[in-house]
């Protein structure tokens, strides 16, 4: 959790992640407390816009996550890996195409790694998205990874 945390600040800010995390534990521990749980939709707003996707991809990437989550599909899993792999499958689905790479660059992480999420997601893929999509590519023709 801290992890994805310092990731999140290093993302704006030109700090290390090693000197963020280092000074977020000591505010931790000198104020006693804890932080809450990241989910995935704290990263859709700002990977959607760096990505340049639109509401409706955005929406469907953060409904993706969510029922992903809820459905245990992706136990285990960053919320940043399960971000980017939802959103790479909302905007293949949409007339907004974005490649691995592109979110990969903007989520800070691999490839593979986006892939390895995707696949766990893939299988149940009609069921994650919202009733309201309007599909540009089938869910039958997603890529199967």
């Amino acid at each position: 959790m801290i992890q994805a945390i310092c990731a999140e600040i290093c993302a704006i800010s030109k700090i290390s992640k090693k000197e963020i995390g280092r000074c977020f534990k000591l505010i931790l521990k000198a104020l006693e407390t804890s932080v809450d749980l990241i989910t995935t939709a704290d990263f859709m707003s700002r990977f959607c816009s760096n990505l340049g996707l639109p509401p409706n991809v955005q929406k469907a990437a953060t409904h993706i996550a969510r029922k992903a989550v809820d459905l245990d599909l992706v136990p285990g899993r960053s919320p940043i890996s399960v971000a980017a792999a939802a959103i790479y499958m909302a905007s293949q689905a949409s007339e907004e195409k974005r490649s691995q790479k592109e979110i990969g660059d903007i989520a800070g992480v691999a490839d593979v790694t986006i892939r390895q999420s995707y696949r766990l997601i893939y299988l149940r893929a009609a069921e994650l998205f919202p009733s309201d999509f309007k599909f540009a590519t089938p869910v039958d023709k997603l890529p199967n990874l």
